[in-house]
């Protein structure tokens, strides 16, 4: 009768760490239970059937336990459940010849506390001083970043 608690144990703490790492990401309930279901399990092996077995279920518990679990993420319906998207998109550098410090423009949209502005014909990423600007505002060019300008608005 043990064994087969010992082994639903097994089971039930590596299904446990499967909804762990593929449904509920972080520290929750599930990850922390499982662990704890696999610790049991090696508890009881120990208590109930000596040292030989215990030192097996550990082993079992610490080195196929990863396997499965690595194993069932590589199968078709692990990868279903995995994010496999890569983003590709690009922030474009701000051109030196058009756009410069002191310049005037309007925001296109709400900067809050970064948006949209066009200064000079072109739309840019822009950051405010830190207060939010309304779109439709004037703003100054105060300052110029890599991929964005910081600006303020104008009274």
């Amino acid at each position: 009768m043990d064994i087969l608690v010992i082994l639903f144990l097994v089971f039930l703490g590596i299904v446990l760490l499967l909804i762990e790492f593929a449904i509920l990401p972080g520290v929750t309930v599930a990850g922390i239970g499982g662990l704890l279901m696999l610790g049991a399990a090696v508890y009881l092996a120990f208590k109930s059937y000596g040292t030989v077995a215990g030192i097996i279920a550990l082993l079992f518990v610490l080195i196929v336990s990863p396997i499965l679990v690595y194993r069932m993420f590589k199968t078709r319906m692990g990868k279903k459940m995995m994010l496999d998207s890569k983003i590709t998109g690009t922030s474009s550098e701000i051109k030196a010849e058009t756009v410069r410090i002191g310049d005037e423009g309007i925001t296109v949209s709400r900067l809050a506390p970064i948006g949209k502005v066009r200064v000079g014909g072109e739309i840019v990423e822009a950051k405010s001083t830190g207060n939010f600007i309304d779109q439709h505002t004037k703003v100054k060019i105060i300052g110029i970043l890599r991929t964005q300008i910081i600006v303020e608005p104008i009274n």
